[in-house]
């Protein structure tokens, strides 16, 4: 007998799968090694360093993913069964080291900014309007934001993947603190970013407490936080359903938040506003996909059994996603703040899919997670582009004329707005499909005819952008169309053709979200 055996059985040390776990230690793992960078390497190459490691980390995570995957396990939990390694949580994982790799790319990027698009560290202390562009390019950029964005990446895996509440909250709080700090370090308009950051972090930890409440009752409930233990206690209990309600009422408020599903949304039009864009475009895919795969995770393991109590609660939340969204998305003249709102329209799309609980609603709204998270994070890449002498140009009348200045960009980013839009040969288009179809499946005509009239609503704040960009004489003094670097184009690029290849060719994807179920 081994060592490792003797101490799991006298010693009670639970049994550890690292196969299975292997591309979440690699991830925090590498965030930890950041960390070290900062302390160890000299200032002038820790860009180089970190960017290398950042990079290296997500392409080994991924190698170790696909190893896994391809020995055909069936799903398992390990850590003492906190952690449950299924075939859904395999495809969230890819999802999120695959868009985190675009989003590292934006975030390292030196040439669109000179310097970057974060604050120095010797100017750090100098007050939100000290850092001018020749400063920038003279001092460099903050290089702890490729840590930072590793732990939060890390987070995440294990927030779509924990078989427990407590663990959840763990992994909500590990996603969360460091992008709170990554929203409040833009170079330039450095009062926004620093108001977006607060705001997020008051209104996050405000989120946390009902996340955290919600458990407790849970737990006074069913005795237990873990997901299996609550759903057999809803199932077979006889106990008050009180606590079990209020319970799962705090909780989804706690998860609802974090996926920017409206009318927990409050946040997220200033942060993605005042956030560095490519922090922006990290938190608009990556966070969005844990999310939902916390949600889908929630509902189809803990909470079956009474979900004919609850649907009706996520219908009416979902409706009010989708017209929050379309309605202030059709008001706004800031392209981040319009994106922000699409991205609430498009979270009570995605809870569409969710409140299907079947195996088609279940693998159809991990599709639109994918086609979703590469279409968005390609259209903040595109928005870093466009710039005045302050920074980026996100004002709508910034855009007029584009296409004049810059062809090749305007077309890309009229394609991607299609693809946000549904158009057919997109990734939107498949990805709206599926979810409508999952939800039609599952006997809920009426919702999926509210999104369909909010799809196509939606659809005149995307076309009001092409036509300013197309239609529209561009001002003599207007912004410039800055050249992307290698990393940007990089991005913008893998975006871009993932976005067409979904839309065309989705077999493999949807072949591969529809593998398995949750394990318990």
């Amino acid at each position: 007998m081994t060592v490792g055996a003797l101490a799991q059985q006298f010693i009670g040390i639970p049994p550890i799968d690292y196969a299975a776990i292997a591309p979440v230690l690699v991830v925090l793992g590498a965030a930890c090694l950041g960390v070290l960078v900062e302390a160890f390497v000299p200032r002038q190459q820790r860009w180089l360093v970190q960017v290398g490691l950042a990079l290296v980390a997500i392409v080994v995570a991924g190698g170790a993913l696909a190893l896994y995957a391809s020995q055909g396990r069936p799903g398992v939990t390990t850590l003492a069964g906190t952690i449950a390694v299924d075939p859904p949580a395999l495809f969230l994982w890819g999802t999120l080291l695959a868009l985190s790799l675009a989003a590292i790319l934006l975030i390292a990027d030196r040439s669109v900014e000179p310097g970057g698009a974060f604050v120095a560290e010797s100017r750090a202390a100098e007050g939100p309007g000290a850092m001018s562009r020749a400063a920038g390019a003279a001092v460099g950029m903050r290089t702890e934001v490729f840590p930072l964005a590793l732990f939060s990446l890390g987070g995440m895996m294990i927030f779509c993947a924990a078989n427990d509440l407590l663990t959840m909250f763990i992994a909500l709080e590990v996603l969360s603190l460091p992008l709170y700090l990554l929203c409040g370090l833009a170079k330039r308009r450095r009062l926004l970013s620093q108001e977006a950051a607060m705001k997020y972090f008051l209104l996050g930890a405000f989120s946390s407490a009902f996340f955290l409440y919600g458990l407790a009752l849970l737990y006074g409930y069913a005795g237990s936080v873990r997901l299996a233990a609550i759903a057999n206690a809803t199932a077979a209990s006889d106990r008050s359903s009180t606590l079990l309600f209020a319970g799962l009422g705090l909780l989804l408020i706690g998860l609802l938040f974090k996926a920017s599903v409206g009318p927990f949304h409050t946040w997220t039009p200033d942060v993605y506003q005042g956030a560095p864009t490519a922090v922006t475009g990290f938190m608009a895919a990556c966070t969005k996909v844990a999310a939902f795969g916390a949600i889908l995770r929630v509902l189809q393991v803990a909470f079956t059994a009474s979900s004919w109590e609850w649907r009706g609660v996520l219908w009416a939340i979902a409706i009010a996603s989708m017209v929050i969204g379309v309605v202030l998305a059709l008001t706004q003249q800031d392209i981040k703040r319009m994106i922000a709102y699409s991205s609430v329209a498009h979270a009570g799309f995605m809870l569409v899919g969710a409140i299907a609980l079947t195996d088609r609603g279940l693998s159809g709204t991990m599709f639109y997670l994918l086609a979703y998270g590469f279409t968005t994070v390609a259209v903040f890449g595109v928005i870093s582009l466009v710039r005045t002498a302050d920074g980026e140009a996100t004002q709508l009348s910034d855009w007029a004329g584009l296409a004049k200045r810059s062809p090749v960009l305007a077309w890309v980013f009229t394609f991607l707005l299609l693809a946000l839009a549904g158009i057919p040969l997109t990734s939107g288009f498949v990805g709206k499909f599926v979810v409508f179809e999952a939800a039609l499946a599952d006997g809920m005509a009426p919702l999926v005819v509210v999104a369909l009239l909010a799809s196509a609503a939606a659809a005149f704040f995307y076309l009001r952008v092409v036509v300013v960009m197309h239609f529209r004489e561009p001002a003599e003094d207007g912004p410039t169309v800055s050249v992307p670097g290698a990393f940007t184009t990089a991005a913008i690029t893998l975006g871009v053709v993932m976005t067409l290849l979904l839309g065309v060719l989705p077999t493999l994807a949807l072949d591969w979200a529809n593998v398995g179920t949750f394990v318990s």
